[in-house]
C-alpha cells in the first residue's frame, strides 16, 4: 500500500502492521533558497552548490543541490510516514546516480523490502527520481520500527526566511576594476584596523598607506598575523599627528581616500575640516550608511547618523545633496529621497516636518538637484508601498525611497542600528562632502561590510574636483 503525505495527522505504522511492498512517497521542487538554506544549516558551502560561475565550468554546467539535501527527503519519509513517529534510523546506504538542479521536481520513495523480527528491524529500498523519471539517488535504509501506535498532529514546517545580502556584490565587482584607490589608513594600530586595510588591499580595492606610530602598526599586524611587506608606512608619534599627516597626503594628491583606523572619528574629521586642511569644500560633511536590508529590494541610504547632531535646514540641504551625488556615482540617475519625520503632514509644533516641507520645495525649485525629494514622510510610508497606499499618500517617493534623510543624528543612529540589529541589515559607512571620501569602519563590521565600505569609497571618489592637487 502507498501512504499519502497530505493527511493532517501523523500516524505511524507499527512493526506488526508493516508488510513487504508497503511504500510512501513525497514530492519536492528544489529551489535556489533550498540550496542556500541547506548550506547555512550544514555549513557545506561548496562552490558547486553556491557559485554559478564555478559550477558553469563543472560537469553539467550549472549549480547543483547538495547530495544530502536529496538524501534528507528519505529521512523525512522514514520519520513521518513509513514507519513514521517512533522510528529509529539505524543505517543508510546511498548511491548518487545523477545531479539535482534548481527547478527539478524530485519524488522520493521508500519501499519495505524485508522485516526482521529480531529487534523489529525493517529494511527498505530508497529511491529519488526527477521529473524526467531519471533516478538521482538509490539505496537501502535500515530502521527499528515502532511497536506502539502513535497518532499526533502534524507539526507545522518552521517558517524560515532566507536573509538576502547581495546588494553590495555589484558595487564590489565594479570597484575591483584597476587601479586600486590609494588610501591613507589613519592610525591602524589595532588588529581590526590593520585587517580592514589588508583585506581591502587583497581584494584589489585599495592601495593602503599606513599612517601612524610604526611600532604600534607593526605590533597590530603581528597580532593579526598579516604581513606588511611592500606597504608604505608613514610614521607619526601619535593619532593626532597621524590624522594631520593623512589629511596632508590627501590634500597633496598622494592619497585619494582616507580610512579611519583605531582613533576617534572626531579626531580624524577635526583634521579634515580644520582651516587650511585642503580638504574642505563649500559643503557640510555628512555620513551615509549604505544598508543592505534583507527585506528591502535595493540598497537603502540613511543620512546623517554619525556626524551632524542637530543639523539646520541649510545643513540638511548639504546632507541631502551629498547623498544624492553619491547615489549618482553608484549609477542611480534620479534617487528617491524621503525626508523623514514622525508624521507625513506639516505640523508647526514639529520642526522636522517644517524642514522636510522646505527641502521638498527647495528640490522643486532647483536648490537641490538630481533627485526626487518628498517630505515629510513617516518611516512606514517611506519604505512600504502598502503603508503609503493605505494612508492615501500619492508620491513617486513613498514606498520606494533610496535615501532616508533623518531629522537629527539621534533619530538616524537609532534607525540605522535597529535595521542592523533587529532587521539583519549590513551597513557600510562613508563620510561625504570633503574633497576625498572617508571610509569609516567599526570593530563590529564583518569582512563583507568592510570591503563594501572600501568599494563604495572608490566608486564615490572616481573623479577628483577640477584643479585638485595631483591632477
Amino acid at each position: 500500500m502507498t501512504v499519502e503525505t497530505t493527511k493532517p495527522l501523523l500516524r505511524n505504522r507499527t512493526f506488526d502492521e508493516i508488510a513487504p511492498g508497503d511504500s510512501a512517497s513525497l514530492v519536492r521542487i528544489v529551489g535556489e533558497d533550498d540550496i542556500k538554506m541547506f548550506a547555512a544549516v550544514s555549513g557545506d558551502v561548496s562552490p558547486a552548490n553556491l557559485d554559478a560561475q564555478f559550477a558553469a565550468r563543472a560537469e553539467g554546467g550549472h549549480v547543483v543541490a547538495h547530495g544530502m539535501w536529496t538524501g534528507s527527503l528519505i529521512a523525512s519519509l522514514l520519520g513521518t510516514e513509513l514507519p513514521g513517529p517512533g522510528t529509529v534510523y539505524v543505517a543508510q546506504e546511498m548511491s548518487f546516480k545523477g545531479s539535482v538542479a534548481p527547478g527539478d521536481t524530485i519524488t522520493a520513495t521508500v519501499t519495505v523490502k524485508v522485516k526482521q523480527a529480531d529487534g523489529h528491524h525493517v529494511i527498505l529500498d530508497t529511491e529519488c527520481v526527477n521529473q524526467r523519471g531519471e533516478t538521482v539517488l538509490s539505496g537501502i535504509a535500515t530502521v527499528i520500527a515502532p511497536t506502539e501506535k502513535i497518532t499526533m498532529a502534524r507539526m507545522a514546517v518552521p517558517d524560515v526566511t532566507l536573509n538576502r545580502h547581495d546588494r553590495y556584490e555589484r558595487f564590489i565587482a565594479r570597484a575591483k576594476q584597476p587601479p586600486p584607490l590609494t588610501t591613507a589608513v589613519v592610525h591602524p594600530c589595532s588588529e581590526e584596523a590593520i585587517l580592514a586595510a589588508i583585506e581591502a588591499r587583497d581584494e584589489g580595492l585599495i592601495d593602503p598607506i599606513l599612517v601612524g606610530p610604526e611600532l604600534k602598526i607593526r605590533d597590530a599586524a603581528e597580532k593579526a598575523c598579516v604581513s606588511l611587506k611592500g606597504l608604505r608606512i608613514e610614521a607619526t608619534e601619535h593619532s593626532h599627528a597621524a590624522a594631520d599627516l593623512a589629511v596632508q597626503l590627501a590634500a597633496n594628491g598622494e592619497a585619494d581616500a582616507l580610512m579611519k583606523g583605531s582613533l576617534h572619528t572626531n579626531e580624524l574629521l577635526g583634521a579634515v575640516v580644520a582651516p587650511g586642511s585642503g580638504l574642505r569644500t563649500d559643503r557640510r560633511i555628512s555620513h551615509v550608511y549604505v544598508l543592505d536590508v534583507p527585506h528591502y529590494p535595493k540598497p537603502l541610504v540613511v543620512t546623517d547618523a554619525a556626524i551632524n547632531i542637530a543639523p539646520t535646514l541649510a545643513q540638511k540641504k548639504d546632507i541631502c545633496q551629498n547623498a544624492i551625488d553619491f547615489m549618482h556615482r553608484l549609477g542611480v540617475s534620479q534617487p528617491l529621497v524621503a525626508v523623514l519625520a514622525a508624521v507625513e503632514t506639516v505640523d508647526p509644533a514639529m520642526p522636522a516636518t517644517l524642514d522636510a516641507a522646505a527641502l521638498t520645495v527647495m528640490a522643486r525649485r532647483g536648490q537641490i538637484t538630481g533627485a526626487l525629494v518628498e517630505g515629510p514622510l513617516a518611516f512606514d510610508n517611506a519604505i512600504s508601498p502598502d503603508a503609503a497606499r493605505i494612508k492615501g499618500i500619492e508620491s513617486p517617493v513613498a514606498g520606494k525611497a533610496d535615501i532616508l534623510l533623518v531629522p537629527d543624528l539621534e533619530a538616524g543612529n537609532m534607525l540605522a542600528k535597529q535595521l542592523i540589529y533587529l532587521g539583519g541589515a549590513d551597513a557600510a559607512g562613508l563620510v561625504l562632502g570633503a574633497r576625498v571620501p572617508i571610509i569609516l569602519t567599526s570593530r563590529a563590521d564583518t569582512v563583507k561590510v568592510r570591503l563594501a565600505s572600501s568599494a563604495l569609497a572608490k566608486l564615490a571618489g572616481v573623479d577628483r574636483p577640477a584643479g585638485f592637487p595631483g591632477e
